[in-house]
């Protein structure tokens, strides 16, 4: 169990809630886990298969704390809240803002400049790790030239414009992704992004976990009752989760991108966990998505330090606070939507 942003985050899959006076307790079996006061909740987030009593959720409901139900790799279930509780004022801002492009640009300009900063130290940390197997040179090159465009983005105003800046800062990134790859380089090298569909192992490795990543952002945005497929720098399109897509971008280097690399270099993946289909796609086997999904849970647990609330949490946390900050922001009790800066 996890207190965060008056949020309450129970990760144990064994774990069911119940209500004990006035506290919400976590039993695993017998054995209490641990309790707080419903009174200083907001919300609860289970990410747990046995749920919880029917007394809790009543108690939850009555005192407007939303109760939300993840499977414990993420997904979405369901999510309680009372009758005079509701998301409908948080939903229309978000809509208001995302019909105003200019606002719209103040919030996904802050997700790019993560975005830029995280695949930023990617490189840097490569060249502080492995200056002496890497092209030290032109690793730092590209660094300089993704610190230069965070001020310009920082600036911006115009979403077409910050399109154009992300674009240009992607295409640097991935002109060196080549460098970070250590190991293996005669089975995974990396010429440039392709997509739908991809055209090697890397290139299929990082769509599927962009993939993960994307549906793991949407849940925790339907869990603060948010709107997923609204979005501020990817405008609507049906079926899309547009703001999920917004809340990715800077997760995608230090979660998505470093795990694919950690597969390669490490030798955890290999050559026989892909097959090339018949129209040039390359993709993973049922082993080889078996060992990504089982590494991408193990990565979720792994612990770091928030660095705008500065304690400890999952991995697998940060797109649940990440919109809960987002949501705080669209209520008005944040004065901008805190980026998520990796180092």
């Amino acid at each position: 169990m996890r207190k965060l942003l008056n949020t309450l985050f129970v990760t144990s899959e064994d774990s069911y809630l119940s209500l004990e006076n006035e506290n919400v307790v976590a039993m695993n079996g017998e054995k209490k886990m641990g309790q707080f006061p419903l009174s200083i909740l907001e919300s609860i987030v289970c990410f747990s298969y046995k749920g919880a009593s029917p007394a809790l959720m009543g108690a939850c409901a009555e005192r407007g704390i939303m109760l939300c139900f993840m499977t414990p790799r993420g997904r979405f279930l369901a999510r309680t809240c009372g009758k005079d509780r509701g998301n409908v004022l948080l939903r229309k801002q978000q809509y208001r803002i995302s019909d105003k492009p200019s606002d719209s640009c103040l919030i996904a300009r802050n997700m790019i400049i993560g975005k830029v900063f995280n695949a930023r130290w990617v490189l840097e940390r490569t060249i502080r790790d492995h200056s002496l197997r890497v092209d030290a040179d032109s690793l730092r090159n590209v660094s300089r030239q993704l610190a230069q465009v965070l001020p310009l983005i920082e600036t911006t105003v115009d979403l077409d414009t910050l399109r154009g800046l992300e674009g240009e800062a992607s295409a640097r990134y991935f002109s060196v992704f080549n460098h970070l790859i250590l190991n293996q380089k005669e089975d995974f090298s990396f010429e440039g992004r392709n997509r739908r569909p991809p055209r090697d192992a890397v290139n299929a490795m990082l769509s599927f976990a962009y993939t993960l990543l994307t549906n793991d952002c949407a849940s925790a945005l339907e869990s603060v009752g948010l709107d997923s497929y609204v979005g501020f720098m990817h405008r609507d399109k049906p079926g899309r989760a547009s703001l999920a897509l917004d809340l990715m971008e800077e997760l995608r280097a230090p979660l998505a991108d470093r795990l694919v690399l950690t597969l390669i270099n490490n030798r955890m993946i290999q050559k026989k966990h892909f097959q090339q289909q018949v129209d040039g796609a390359v993709i993973m086997n049922e082993d080889g998505r078996k060992l990504f999904l089982n590494t991408w849970q193990e990565r979720k647990h792994e612990m770091l330090t928030h660095p705008y609330l500065q304690e400890k949490i999952q991995w697998g946390l940060v797109p649940y606070v990440q919109a809960l900050l987002l949501a705080r922001y669209l209520r008005g009790d944040l004065d901008g939507y805190p980026t998520f800066f990796w180092k």
